[in-house]
């Protein structure tokens, strides 16, 4: 509209009027209350006057007024009853007055001052603007005397706050992001990801660059890969196969177990060493990874095939043998006596036979209704559904770990309960990206256990630990796979898998250590070979293809059984399967698109 008409004219004489009777002497009167709080004080003889008496009278006026109401309300609501509450059981003082704790000097980490930004701008809380300038603190962190570091895990606060540890989502992110390279780089060079996963985690972790500070915080958040790694081998787990294996799978792996145990604890007693040690490191040996194994099963595409059944059913009798190491350790160690060590392992037999049993029954009666009240539920989105089945795995798993056994029997247990039913593939789709994304976290978790420069100061040595103990895992267990009527093949196979030391083996020395059941030089010795045998496993796995086919070539190898044919066909059968629900997949999808 042009300017110069009237009905412009008219509303710029109406906004001329609205500033001058309301914006303009507001302004002026905020300016005057502003001055009078700013007033010095002045003595006029009865005493100091200034706006400590308007604000007096502001207060009066406040404590009439409706917002004073509130005040009060609210001051009766939340007394300081509720603001500050009881001191529980685990309080400071409750605690040393029951002689539940020991006071300790400890130190507490304050961040520098004189750091610049350009110095610490990779860090992330920086990111965020945490720091003591805008009035937050990083989370407190504590040294000991004997340099422990300990993470504040619950600050008290006057109030509930959301409580965040940026450090941990730091280190979360430099361990996802050098793992997701590391996978990267080995995959375009055609070699194994899980090689990639390890080598990241050993150049971020304290044997490396250093980069990641809670690296207790960080490896049991990584321990849900090895949960959901074994729920999904649950989920494929068919029983009909295991009643063809369970007699290698149990008795062999018992046998195995045993071999190992007698002949180390004989070889050190023939030494002038202690005959407790070498049964130590028979326990030691005997254990092999699960996670490592499976997730190279999986990549071969060798689950359904006989040697990964047979390998899988040692797997899990090694899982389920966990509790009742940890029974024997004591009594190794001279902590405790035989008849309480019996005891001891008695009880977790009991808790195993019984954890298993009632969830026999639980897959029979209540879980099936469950699966199928999700799926009704989750009728427009699946996201039900799976958390249903993410919270039923953990619930199995924590249920297990309670009993004395160990998350990784009730995890797979879980799985096998659910493949019971018709939903074991729907459930398995559903599973299977929080499955890949939490067990690459978890292989980083166990590189950054492997310190480089330790590997490398003594690699000679190492080396031949290693080699040695693949010889003895792939002879023992070939020989063990052979004596129950398969062939050299299988046998072979079987005992090339299982030729690693076990992640597990770091939990077992931990505990030898501190029962003084290891000296420290054969500390040091297991240590390292135990990491660079886990490194030197993707390697193993790269070699098997040709060490069959110099097998068929010597004839060392006899052609394949009818058992091994069946598993084959089921393979092919499983395989094909999956490869005509993709295409039907891509089939709708060019539909709808």
């Amino acid at each position: 509209m042009n300017s110069g008409t009237p009905s412009f004219h008219h509303r710029r004489r109406r906004c001329t009027l609205f500033y001058s009777l309301y914006l303009i002497p507001l302004f002026f009167f905020t300016a005057a209350v502003s001055a009078v709080d700013q007033l010095p004080l002045v003595d006029n003889g009865d005493g100091f006057v200034n706006n400590a008496t308007v604000n007096g009278s502001a207060t009066t006026d406040r404590d009439r007024s409706f917002a004073g109401m509130i005040d009060r309300a609210l001051e009766k609501e939340f007394n300081e009853s509720d603001q500050n509450e009881e001191n529980d059981a685990g309080s400071f003082n409750n605690s040393v007055a029951g002689q539940q704790a020991v006071l300790e000097t400890v130190a507490r980490v304050k961040s520098k001052k004189n750091d610049t930004k350009d110095e610490k701008s990779f860090q992330l809380h920086h990111v965020f603007n945490i720091d003591s300038d805008n009035g937050a603190e990083e989370t407190p962190t504590l040294i000991d005397r004997k340099d422990n570091v300990f993470i504040i895990s619950n600050f008290k606060s006057k109030y509930p706050v959301l409580q965040l540890d940026l450090r941990l989502i730091s280190d979360l992110v430099v361990v996802i992001v050098s793992a997701t390279c590391g996978g990267i780089a080995f995959a375009c060079a055609g070699q194994p990801v899980i090689t990639g996963y390890l080598l990241a985690g050993s150049i971020v972790g304290p044997g490396g660059l250093d980069v990641v500070s809670e690296l207790v915080q960080v490896e049991t958040v990584a321990q849900f890969g090895v949960i959901f790694l074994l729920f999904a081998l649950g989920l494929e787990f068919s029983m009909a196969k295991l009643k063809v294996v369970r007699a290698v799978a149990v008795l062999g792996g018992l046998l195995q177990s045993f071999l190992f145990m007698c002949v180390c604890g004989i070889t050190a007693s023939l030494c002038g060493g202690k005959s407790s040690e070498g049964v130590f490191v028979g326990v030691l040996l005997s254990m092999s990874s699960t996670a490592v194994v499976l997730k190279f099963l999986m990549e071969k595409n060798s689950v359904n095939a006989l040697h990964g059944q047979v390998t899988i059913g040692t797997l899990i009798l090694q899982d389920c043998a966990v509790g009742l190491l940890f029974a024997l350790l004591p009594v190794l160690g001279g902590t405790s006596g035989v008849l309480q060590g019996v005891i001891s392992m008695t009880k977790s037999l009991v808790a195993l036979v019984a954890f298993l049993a009632v969830l026999s029954v639980l897959s029979r009666t209540g879980l099936p209704w469950f699966l199928k009240l999700m799926i009704n539920l989750s009728s427009q989105t699946n996201e039900l559904y799976q958390l249903a089945s993410v919270a039923f795995c953990l619930l199995v798993a924590w249920s297990s770990d309670k009993l004395g056994l160990s998350l990784e029997l009730g995890s797979f247990a879980a799985g096998v309960m659910i493949s019971t039913t018709d939903l074991a593939q729907h459930t398995l789709e559903q599973v299977e990206p929080i499955r890949n994304f939490f067990a690459a976290l978890f292989l980083a978790s166990i590189g950054m256990l492997i310190h480089v420069h330790f590997l490398w100061n003594h690699i000679d040595i190492l080396l031949a630990s290693v080699l040695l103990v693949v010889i003895a895992k792939t002879v023992v267990i070939s020989v063990v796979v052979k004596g129950f009527g398969y062939n050299n093949k299988t046998s072979v196979l079987v005992g090339m898998s299982l030729a690693q030391i076990g992640e597990f083996a770091f939990v077992l020395l931990s505990r030898a250590s501190n029962l003084h059941l290891v000296e420290g030089k054969l500390y040091m010795l297991l240590l390292g070979t135990t990491a660079l045998s886990l490194v030197t496993t993707p390697l193993l796995f790269k070699i098997i293809p040709a060490v069959v086919h110099l097998g068929v070539l010597l004839r060392w190898f006899t052609p394949d059984s009818q058992t091994e044919m069946g598993f084959k066909v089921d393979g092919l059968r499983s395989d094909s399967a999956k490869q005509r629900i993709a295409l039907i997949a891509k089939d709708l999808l060019i539909h709808e698109g």
